[in-house]
C-alpha cells in the first residue's frame, strides 16, 4: 500500500503530470478533497472509538480529549495521504499502470509544491491539537505525537521510506492499532488498562489487512517501482496468507479472557462480521488487478463495522 490504510498507487517523477482521460479534471477544492481520501478516514476513526469505549469502561471518558484524539487521528491520516501523493510521484512510483484511483499530483490536478504546502498546513494543525493533548495528558504525548507525525510522513518520504522497505505492515499495526487505541485511552484516563491493549489487536490487524489488499493488488507495479512490500518480496500468495492470518487473529482476540470477561455475551457482537470477512478473503484469493479496489474498500468497511461493534460490546459489558 502506498499510504496508511486505504491508499491506492499514478506519473513518473521526471515526467510532466498527465491527467487520465478517464478521470476528468476536478475543481481545485474537489482535488484537495480527493487527495485527502475521505474513505481512508475510517481507519483513523475506528481506533479512537474503540479507545474511547475502553475509557468509558473504566469510568474515565472525557469529551474534549476524545474529540481532540479523533481530530488528531484524522489529521494524521490526511497528512499521510498528502505525503504519499507527492512523494510517490517524485519517486516515480505512480505510473500509468497504477490500478487505483487517480492521485492529485500525478494527475496534474495539484502541483508538488501545492501538495507540500497542504501537507505543511495539516502538520501545523496537528501541532495545535497535539499541544492541547500534551497539556491534558503530559509530556508522554509529545513523544507519541512526534513519532506518529514522523512515521506518517516517512511512510513514503525521507531517506528511508517505510513503505518501500516492507515495514508498512508494522507501521500500520503499531500506529493504527496499539498507539491509536491506547493513546486515546491515555489522554482520558491517564493510564492504559489491559482491556485497551487487547482491543487494539484486532483493530490493528484489520487496519493492516487494508494495507495487504493494496499491496497484493499492486504487487507487479510495486516491483517495477522498487517498492519492497511483503507481497513484492515474497509473492502474491504470501500476501493472501497474511490477509487470512490477520482476519483469524482479529476474531480469535475476542476469545481472550481479558476481552471476553470485560464484554461478556456482548463480546460476540463483532462476530456478525464473519460472513463479510469470509467473502473478502475468498475474493482476495481469487481476484486480481482493479477488481481488488472493491475488496480494499470493503475491508475498510469491515474494520469500521467490527470496531463499532467491539466498542458497543465494551460499553455494554461495563454497564
Amino acid at each position: 500500500m502506498n499510504a496508511a490504510p486505504g491508499d491506492d498507487g499514478s506519473a513518473p517523477g521526471g515526467a510532466a503530470p498527465q491527467a487520465s482521460p478517464a478521470a476528468p479534471r476536478p475543481s481545485t477544492l474537489a482535488a484537495w478533497v480527493l487527495a485527502a481520501r475521505p474513505k481512508t478516514l475510517l481507519a483513523a476513526i475506528t481506533p479512537v472509538w474503540v479507545g474511547s469505549a475502553c475509557a468509558m469502561a473504566v469510568d474515565a471518558f472525557e469529551w474534549l480529549p476524545a474529540v481532540a484524539a479523533l481530530v488528531g487521528a484524522m489529521l494524521l491520516q490526511v497528512a499521510s495521504n498528502f505525503a504519499n501523493d507527492v512523494f510517490d510521484y517524485e519517486k516515480g512510483a505512480d505510473t500509468a499502470a497504477r490500478l487505483g484511483p487517480a492521485r492529485a499530483v500525478a494527475a496534474g490536478w495539484l502541483t508538488p509544491r501545492a501538495m507540500r504546502g497542504g501537507l505543511a498546513v495539516v502538520l501545523a494543525l496537528l501541532l495545535l491539537v497535539g499541544a492541547y493533548l500534551v497539556s491534558v495528558a503530559g509530556p508522554v504525548l509529545l513523544l507519541i505525537g512526534a513519532a506518529s507525525i514522523v512515521s506518517a510522513v516517512a511512510y513514503t518520504g525521507g531517506p528511508y521510506p517505510l513503505g518501500y522497505h516492507g515495514l508498512g505492515d508494522i507501521f500500520v499495526m503499531i500506529f493504527f492499532g496499539f498507539v491509536a487505541v491506547a493513546g486515546t485511552v491515555y489522554v482520558q484516563a491517564g493510564s492504559v488498562p489491559a482491556l485497551a491493549w487487547l482491543s487494539a489487536l484486532p483493530v490493528g490487524c484489520l487496519a493492516t489487512a487494508i494495507l495487504v489488499v493494496n499491496n497484493v493488488r499492486d504487487v507487479e507495479t510495486d516491483r517495477v517501482a522498487g517498492k519492497r512490500t511483503l507481497p513484492a518480496r515474497f509473492g502474491r500468495r504470501f500476501g493472501v496468507i497474511e490477509y487470512w492470518t490477520l482476519l483469524v487473529v482479529s476474531y480469535a482476540a475476542l476469545l481472550h479472557p481479558t476481552l471476553g470477561g470485560a464484554t461478556g455475551a456482548f463480546g460476540l457482537l463483532p462476530v456478525a462480521t464473519v460472513p463479510l470477512a469470509w467473502r473478502l478473503g475468498r475474493r482476495l484469493s481469487s481476484e486480481r488487478g482493479a477488481a481488488l479496489n472493491q475488496v480494499l474498500a470493503r475491508t475498510a468497511l469491515l474494520l469500521f463495522v467490527f470496531g463499532a461493534l467491539l466498542g458497543v460490546a465494551i460499553v455494554l459489558g461495563a454497564a
